[in-house]
């Protein structure tokens, strides 16, 4: 039975881990590049405005990073849950 529910907990913590960085990545690439970038046009960056930053650039780079992050978490979550490579 221990078995069983470290194996529901491990899955559990991927599952949620999955699904934050899934909300992040629409967020930046729907929300900030689509829906928000009117309310996002006042804010130059990088000489032009963040919303059309985040629909070119932001999107992506937010991305790479969500990318490394889960790659280290997911070390991370195995080396607690004992099915890391070793």
């Amino acid at each position: 039975m221990s078995q069983t529910n470290d194996t529901n907990a491990y899955w559990s913590a991927n599952v949620r881990l999955i699904l934050i960085s899934l909300a992040i990545w629409a967020l930046v690439s729907f929300g900030f590049g689509i829906i928000l970038r009117p309310l996002l046009a006042g804010i130059a960056v990088g000489g032009t405005d963040l919303g059309f930053w985040f629909a070119q650039q932001g999107s992506i780079l937010v991305f790479l990073a969500l990318i490394f992050f889960y790659a280290w978490r997911m070390n991370k979550l195995d080396r607690e849950h004992g099915v890391d490579e070793e």
